[in-house]
């Protein structure tokens, strides 16, 4: 078993890892060069390269394959990026051109699986539930995502959108959602759609942070309301992913994700709405910070 190559796609840097195997992962190299999106779709695949010849000249070897971590999807008939924030990247064929710039196979997973994944082989899942065989990522931040994992596998799906929980159906009263749909979990409970429901009521523009330390206080309603929406609609949203998958372990990233809240009174919440008489789920706090992302698309 040989090193581990990640690159993870970010929309204003490319990093890229070498760890020194699957089971001993320690960090042979990083390194980590701009994106520079804004000169278009041809930049990317030769910044991506660079990332790789200078790791390669810097650990003495070169990749057998890779994996790269991006915003988006593959969509798996077409082998074209879907549903990318690095917009220039929609409707290409990623993963062709980049096999064919690097001579090398080369896997591709969202930025949500890359998380799960890494959690799961590096972080808070190896820690505390180690034999878990299928574990569910949440990002929950200025977007709302999710990653599954089974068996240390990152599942696609046969479209591409296995574990896409930010665009589920949840209530009418968030509204359109930039996907198209009306009522995404997205449009309830990231940190966006949060700090705007408090402005809609108050005319305040108030960071989530802010408004969750105003509730601590006792003493702004309107800030209480916007957390109970938050842990209402968090326990309703989630129930529906143990209802369906039943994972060993959940891990839940991204900004809202830290809120501690979410550990106790959300976890209440959550009880309230599954199947069964008691929860027994594992909610796991990260571990791996802005590392995970980079270190998943190595595990790909």
């Amino acid at each position: 078993m040989g090193p581990l190559w990640g690159i993870d796609l970010g929309g204003t840097k490319i990093e890229g890892v070498v760890l020194e195997d699957r089971d001993t992962p320690n960090v042979l190299k990083r390194l980590r060069v701009p994106t520079e999106r804004e000169k278009g779709y041809d930049h990317i695949i030769e910044q991506i390269i660079k990332v790789v010849e200078v790791l390669s000249s810097e650990v003495g070897i070169r990749p057998q394959k890779i994996g790269i971590g991006h915003p988006g999807s593959l969509e798996p008939s077409s082998q074209l990026i879907k549903n990318s924030n690095t917009i220039v990247i929609n409707n290409m064929p990623l993963k062709a051109d980049l096999e064919k710039a690097l001579n090398i196979p080369v896997v591709l997973a969202n930025d949500a699986n890359c998380f799960a994944i890494a959690e799961t082989e590096m972080g808070a899942v190896k820690n505390a539930v180690p034999n878990a065989e299928v574990v569910f990522g949440v990002i929950m931040g200025t977007g709302v995502g999710g990653g599954l994992v089974i068996n240390g596998k990152v599942r696609n799906g046969k479209q591409g959108i296995a574990g896409e929980w930010g665009h589920n159906f949840l209530d009418e009263s968030g509204g359109k959602c930039y996907c198209g749909l009306t009522g995404c979990n997205e449009t309830i409970f990231s940190g966006i759609a949060l700090e705007k429901y408090y402005e809609s009521i108050t005319d305040k523009s108030l960071k989530l942070k802010e408004i969750v330390a105003l509730h601590l206080t006792n003493k702004d309603e309107v800030a209480t309301m916007t957390v109970r929406r938050l842990l209402h609609f968090f326990g309703k949203a989630m129930s529906s992913v143990i209802n369906i998958v039943d994972p060993d372990a959940i891990v839940l990233g991204g900004g809202v994700g830290n809120i501690d809240l979410l550990y106790t009174e959300g976890l209440k919440e959550v009880e309230k709405n599954i199947f069964n008489d008691r929860l027994e789920t594992p909610f796991l706090k990260p571990k791996l910070g802005d590392s995970a992302g980079v270190f998943g698309a190595a595990f790909l």
